[in-house]
């Protein structure tokens, strides 16, 4: 045999034997037992021994064959001619000043879906998240903004992290997994009782070693002093992945107001980051200050996609002043990662005479989303309830 034809031999035995590794651990992989978590298309065929359960106002704890059962709901007079079964409790009622527990789960897993829809003012009711018996939460943010509804209106989302429906349907559907326990709560601040449906669906299964602790927290400055550059979060300790932003900005100037750069300063930057952006409007996906020409119209133009989107509320000429604005940009394909601390801050600025930069004193107010390995530190105390207010 001539060398040449030795040397070929020698690679397709080596291709053989890679292939025939790779088929195998292909096999493995596929007989490996899913777990029921990272849901999408080409995992739904898959067979999985994760229980999947849902807690609502039917059933407080989320328990097998356990819904339906009431028959002192707040609906009972309703179904006073069906008796029990027939939606006995589908509401319930958080009085003011109130904290409710909404849920409670014991064992591992992880939420897959939050519906709600509350009355009131949304920046009055506090969502609370509670992972592995922790007394500081890892989730803290009033429902409308948790929902990128931070303005108390109704603005269709269609999002693959969280959908908006007629008429005030809140969805998330952001991986939440736990290993120990998970507590959700609701915090009534204002100064009536409040309305809530809602519902969580959640899987109970085994969660990997590598999996992060979901985590939200809101900020809020009105108005931004001069100069000031507006803080999203920081404080970050940890390792972890940052997700997601959404931001409700409230403009008290006329003019462009999205000139301003973002920055994400990871792992000891501190001058200057690691990530800058271009431009608020750039940042969530736009470009131009969201502006477009077209048979609609010409001037600002909502749109809302898988992973950005943008939508404005208008004055209405009378009562209402200055324009607003929400905006979300989901990190799904493209998280930012940190091994030690991050923070993550945005300027205000706008146009004032002779080309200049104009550092603005807007409303700003924001929820960072992000996944880290616990404990995580303590977050800034929420403001007061009438720093909270939509006025």
């Amino acid at each position: 045999m001539r060398k040449s034809e030795m040397v070929k031999e020698v690679v397709l035995a080596g291709v053989l034997v890679f292939m025939g590794v790779f088929t195998m651990a292909k096999v493995q992989a596929q007989d490996a037992e899913f777990n029921g978590l990272n849901m999408g298309m080409n995992t739904l065929p898959l067979l999985t021994k994760a229980q999947t359960r849902s807690i609502s106002p039917e059933n407080f704890t989320g328990e097998k064959g356990k819904g339906g059962m009431s028959t002192d709901g707040l609906a009972k007079n309703a179904a006073r001619d069906l008796g029990q079964g027939w939606k006995v409790s589908p509401y319930i009622h958080i009085q003011p000043k109130q904290i409710f527990t909404l849920g409670e789960i014991t064992g591992s897993g992880a939420i897959q879906h939050i519906w709600m829809t509350p009355t009131g003012h949304f920046r009055y009711s506090i969502l609370r998240f509670y992972w592995d018996g922790e007394t500081e939460p890892s989730v803290e943010v009033p429902v409308g903004d948790f929902f990128a509804a931070g303005w108390n209106k109704y603005k269709q989302i269609s999002s693959l992290a969280v959908c908006v429906n007629p008429g005030s349907g809140l969805n998330c559907y952001w991986q939440m997994p736990f290993r120990k326990s998970c507590k959700i709560t609701m915090e009534n601040v204002a100064d009536e009782a409040m309305t809530l449906y809602y519902q969580i669906d959640y899987t109970l299964t085994e969660v990997p070693e590598n999996v992060g602790y979901f985590h939200a927290q809101f900020r809020r400055v009105n108005p931004l002093p001069y100069k000031d550059v507006f803080t999203i979060v920081d404080g970050i300790k940890g390792q972890g992945q940052y997700v997601g932003t959404y931001m409700a900005w409230q403009t008290n100037n006329t003019g462009w107001w999205g000139e301003g750069e973002i920055k994400f300063y990871l792992d000891g930057d501190t001058e200057f980051p690691t990530i800058c952006g271009t431009g608020t409007e750039d940042y969530f996906c736009g470009s131009y200050n969201f502006h477009a020409r077209d048979d609609i119209g010409d001037g600002y133009r909502d749109f809302t996609t898988p992973y950005t989107g943008f939508h404005v509320i208008k004055p209405d000429g009378l009562y209402q002043s200055q324009t607003r604005f929400g905006m979300y940009r989901w990190h799904i394909m493209d998280p930012v990662r940190f091994e030690k601390d991050l923070k993550v801050t945005i300027q205000a600025l706008g146009w004032r005479s002779g080309g200049r930069y104009l550092p603005l004193q807007d409303d700003i107010a924001s929820v960072a989303y992000w996944y880290q390995a616990e404990p995580h530190n303590p977050f800034p105390k929420l403001p007061e309830k009438d720093h909270l207010e939509v006025n």
